[in-house]
Order: structure tokens, then C-alpha cells, then sequence
């Protein structure tokens, strides 16, 4: 009981100071070796080898699985291949590292209007306009691929299937 007010005192010391050091916390360093892969990734890319640019993104994040830039280049690469629940769950990942990040929550949104979820994307347009408070472009982006609405799903032959044909029965000699 006479350590009671002691203990309280050191208590409250200790989560004001760490909860001051928690919020000024400056995004960290990426390893300059992720941060190369990531580059050659890129130009891989824009050179449309998009297997070899997913390769050296995912090196990049072996080497350094901080790096939100892998993160967001893999994203777009899964959209490009009509992959939009991966892309979401990469931007996720993104996301998580920095929750501010306005080119991860316009792609996360574009993903999530090209899978149809379209009220989902508008959380991400209103989270967004929050966060840039002025014109942005990626507040526009988004809006205009809310907008334009999910793609129209394409059947295949495989999908329909053709009803029986009931008339009369022909006779073979």
C-alpha cells in the first residue's frame, strides 16, 4: 500500500513517454537492396515483362518486408491480370505500413470497384478526401473509376447452358 502511489506515478510515466515516442515515429528506412530491386522491377515493367517485374518485387520484399512501394507495384501488377482480390489484399498490406498512403488507398479502391464493390471503393474516396483536403488526383482517379462502375462480366460458352430442344422425334430409316 505505501509503494501504491509510487508505482501509479512511474505507471503513468511510462505510457505517457511511450505513447509520445509511439506517435513521433518517422517512417523508417527501406533497405537500399529492396529499394534497387524495386527499381529494376520498374523498368522491367514498363518493358512489359510483368512475370520477371513480380519476381524482383517479391525479392524486394523478402529482403525487406516493409517495403510499401513492392507492395503497391505488385497490387498493379494483379490488376493488370484481372486479379482484383489480390491487388486489394497488396494494398492492404501497404496500407498497414502506412495507413495514409494515397496511392494505396486510390488502388485499393479502383481493385475493389473492378470486383464490384463499389460502396467499399466510396469509404476509400471519403478516407482519401480527408486525408489530401485539397484536389488530389488520386481523389479524382478514384471517383472517375467509381463513376465508370464495375466492369461487365463477360459469359463464356462453358457458362450457358443450352436448353433441350423438345419437339418431334425424327425417324431414322
Amino acid at each position: 500500500m505505501r509503494y501504491s502511489p509510487a508505482a501509479l506515478a512511474l505507471s503513468l510515466a511510462f505510457a505517457v513517454t511511450s505513447s509520445a515516442t509511439y506517435s513521433q515515429q518517422s517512417e523508417r528506412e527501406v533497405d537500399p537492396k529492396s529499394v534497387t530491386l524495386v527499381e529494376a522491377g520498374e523498368a522491367a515493367q514498363n518493358a512489359g515483362d510483368l512475370m520477371a517485374a513480380a519476381d524482383l518485387y517479391e525479392s524486394a520484399l523478402a529482403i525487406d518486408p516493409g517495403n510499401r512501394n513492392a507492395f503497391i507495384a505488385l497490387a498493379k501488377i494483379a490488376q493488370e491480370q484481372k486479379l482484383p482480390g489480390k491487388a486489394i489484399r497488396l494494398y492492404r498490406e501497404a496500407l498497414e505500413i502506412n495507413p495514409n498512403d494515397r496511392v494505396a488507398l486510390a488502388g485499393q479502391g479502383q481493385a475493389m470497384v473492378q470486383r464490384g464493390a463499389v460502396e467499399k471503393a466510396r469509404e476509400n474516396l471519403a478516407r482519401l478526401e480527408s486525408i489530401c483536403r485539397t484536389d488530389c488526383a488520386e481523389v479524382a482517379q478514384l471517383s472517375a473509376t467509381i463513376d465508370q462502375g464495375p466492369p461487365s462480366k463477360v459469359l463464356s460458352a462453358e457458362a450457358v447452358t443450352p436448353e433441350p430442344v423438345i419437339g418431334e422425334a425424327s425417324e431414322t430409316p
